[in-house]
């Protein structure tokens, strides 16, 4: 339990979360042991329902908050029973209870410092009170009751193993009845996804459940499902695919197996459809796409623009468009539904900004009639400088409540914009459509634009490739090249990698484009030296970006960054640093953000910069780092700092959605399980102005070769197709 403590009661809520709990509440101290002097501390934490008229211990953490100063954050909590006989007798004469101060010290004088357990013992010892009826008797009893089982149901799911903030997340939603769903069966809590199956499956056979009984069995398919969807970024499964990873945990007969089949298909879990194996929610979420898309699809165009008389006039964006690119301006403007796919530098940018400008002006729209939107925040960014409009990410325009991982906007309260225009829809998974399609106005316009050939989504589905695939919607495909002068080669390296056309250019010198021949034991001393001539040459870390396929190993994304930080941002006396983990975290330090965070305005892949690190010189309050984004200053206290790491090298799964001046990009034999087709594209074609790769020649031509990513398992595709079959 933490050193530091408050006691008193609540003064005022501010804020609540009526389902997981969290609060933010000002509190009146009567004791503490911390050096805080104020009778009154702002709170946070999750807690149950606090009552003014209770006196509470609050274990945690002072937290210097830039914008609200101190802070008690709270890690656990008791309620205060009164012991001492004067305290006994204002505690029983306060509002709770139906007695006044004369009834309260009798009782107290009868049964002294025992009062409340001679009670909670026996609510029929207070039958010798003079005057006291049954009714009062029974509410004393259930007051005093309700104070000993909060308490208790939080002592007792601590000792089944539950940490503290768990048992009270959980007391928060299931109130009292928590205790007989852990008893009764303890796997339903992975419902809530708020605990791992690994941790709850431990605390299970902690009590005793056998590794074969049917409420674990349940569980464990759904888990094994889970992971496997996620893993493979399939939205079904195969019963073979199932029965094999489930073999990894404990062996059951076919027979048994299909009876548990079953069995979640009645319970609502499964979804069984031509030996297709799904999760609910992924077969529910493509249904909801197919049935909101083909509706788009099929109702009559009401666009009746001539996008020619505004192309055609030269000071519309003094840009010469070619039939292809205005064929995907005139479907944008008057279509219902448009998907617009191209690599790099066809034109896409410069297609949304002419739809966005003709809509503007022929329907006289106003800034909340359109809204311009992308999976990242750079991304949302690159189209706000490119349009001179407002641009969000997904989950900010649908209000992402990140405690309760859901939207507050939905189907039962649209956002209400007439033309939706979402960029890099590539990175768009199944469940993040669905909610899309969910938040917006049935019939509202929308224009979907990505790069096919890019890598899909990294939670489960391929969303733009279904739909492209079907065949059915209309799709304008980008293909000529016009963003690179004569010396460029990145742009059309990245066309030779999409159409596996391996010659010996793709080793060879060019302007912007270096190959270095490495093997796995030297790739990071030649990246450290490649890096070093750059920062000669004047270049920093915000214009150079190093991208890898994986995190660890001698040549992976963890040792590059120690590397890379060395380089841009070595230890100095003048720099404060801290240490988290096996993490050196420094001032002026390039890190990325791992994590949504709605409430900062800061989104997984976001790129910042260390600005300040408070060290506090005073045990009781806790370290702090700040990071600037763009100009968006986030507080992380030590909680929080596993929600970033060091950003010199990425993955380019995170670089996803956004371009840099220099890419370097390691390509090695320790790589050869990571590399793909779409890996090698997507990662050469974040590179703007110049792309070095390090690395072994056959490695990269395996990566460009190899294709396996392709094979997701999905059905969008299917569903489209069988709507109009």
């Amino acid at each position: 339990m933490d050193s530091e403590y408050i006691r008193g009661s609540l003064y005022k809520q501010i804020y609540r979360n009526e389902i997981n709990g969290y609060i933010v509440a000002l509190f009146k101290i009567k004791e503490t042991n911390t050096n805080y002097e104020d009778n009154i501390i702002n709170i946070t934490g999750v807690l149950p329902s606090l009552s003014e008229k209770k006196e509470y211990i609050l274990y945690g953490n002072m937290v210097n908050h830039n914008k609200y100063g101190l802070q008690f954050a709270v890690s656990s909590f008791e309620i205060v029973m009164p012991t001492k006989k004067e305290e006994l007798v204002t505690f029983l004469s306060s509002d709770l209870f139906p007695i006044g101060e004369k009834t309260a010290k009798k009782i107290v004088d009868i049964y002294q410092e025992d009062t409340i357990n001679k009670i909670l013992e026996d609510k029929n010892c207070l039958s010798v009170i003079p005057r006291l009826n049954d009714k009062k008797i029974e509410k004393i009893y259930n007051v005093l009751k309700d104070y000993q089982n909060t308490s208790n149901i939080v002592l007792e799911l601590t000792k089944l193993g539950f940490e503290m903030k768990e048992s009270l997340s959980f007391l928060n939603k299931y109130e009292s009845k928590i205790l007989d769903t852990v008893k009764t069966n303890v796997y339903d809590l992975i419902d809530t996804d708020e605990m791992p199956f690994t941790k709850i499956d431990e605390i299970a056979i902690n009590m005793g459940i056998n590794e074969d009984d049917e409420r674990r069995l349940l569980a464990l398919i759904i888990y094994v499902m889970k992971s496997l969807c996620f893993n493979n970024g399939d939205t079904y499964l195969t019963l073979e695919e199932i029965a094999f990873n489930l073999s990894n945990y404990i062996n059951i007969t076919p027979e048994r197996l299909d009876y548990l089949i079953i069995k979640l298909i009645r319970n609502n879990k499964l979804v069984v459809e031509d030996k297709r194996y799904y999760l609910k929610k992924f077969y529910e979420a493509e249904k909801y796409i197919t049935d909101r898309i083909c509706f788009l699809n099929d109702i009559e165009n009401s666009g009746t623009v001539s996008v020619e008389k505004y192309l055609d006039n030269e000071k519309f964006n003094n840009i010469c468009y070619d039939d292809i690119q205005k064929k995907a301006i005139d479907y944008g403007v008057n279509n219902n539904i448009t998907i617009i796919t191209g690599g790099p530098g066809t034109g896409k940018t410069t297609i949304i900004k002419a739809i966005v400008k003709i809509l503007t002006e022929a329907y006289h729209l106003r800034d909340n009639d359109i809204a311009l939107l992308a999976p990242t925040g750079r991304a949302a960014k690159k189209m706000m400088e490119t349009t001179g409009r407002s641009a969000s990410t997904i989950h900010k325009y649908l209000g992402w409540n990140k405690e309760l991982n859901i939207f507050d906007v939905d189907e039962y309260s649209p956002n209400n914009e007439k033309y939706i225009i979402v960029d890099e829809v590539s990175m768009i998974d199944t469940l993040l459509m669905e909610a899309l399609l969910k938040g917006i106005r049935r019939e509202a316009k929308l224009i979907l634009v990505g790069d096919y050939y890019q890598l899909p989504s990294v939670s489960e589905g391929q969303v733009l490739k279904d739909l492209i695939d079907s065949d059915i919607l209309p799709v304008i495909r980008l293909k000529e090249i016009y963003r690179q002068s004569e010396d460029s080669y990145i742009l059309n390296l990245a066309y030779d990698i999409k159409e596996k056309n391996i010659s010996e250019a793709l080793f060879l010198k060019k302007d912007d484009y270096l190959f270095i021949n490495s093997d796995n034991d030297n790739a990071l001393s030649i990246v450290k030296e490649v890096v070093k001539k750059a920062i000669n040459k004047g270049l920093n870390e915000r214009e150079l970006q190093v991208l890898a396929p994986m995190y660890k190993g001698i040549n992976g994304i963890d040792a590059l960054n120690s590397t890379l930080q060395e380089l841009f941002n070595p230890k100095s006396d003048q720099r404060k640093e801290i240490t988290y983990k096996e993490f050196i975290f420094r001032v002026g330090d390039k890190v990325l953000q791992l994590v949504n965070d709605p409430d900062n305005n800061v989104y997984n892949g976001d790129i910042g910069y260390i600005e300040d690190i408070i060290i506090s010189k005073e045990k009781k309050i806790v370290n702090q780092i700040n990071i600037n984004f763009d100009g968006n200053i986030v507080e992380y206290t030590p909680e929080k700092y596993i929600n970033f790491r060091h950003g010199y090298a990425i993955s380019i799964h995170k670089a996803q959605g956004s371009e840099f001046d220099t890419v370097i990009m390691p390509i090695v034999p320790s790589f050869k399980r990571m590399l793909y087709n779409k890996l090698v594209y997507t990662g050469v074609t974040r590179a703007k102005k110049s792309l070095i790769v390090v690395g072994d020649p056959n490695s990269l031509i395996y990566g460009i070769n190899n294709d396996y990513v392709d094979n997701r398992k999905t059905t969008l595709k299917d569903f489209i197709i069988n709507k109009y079959n």
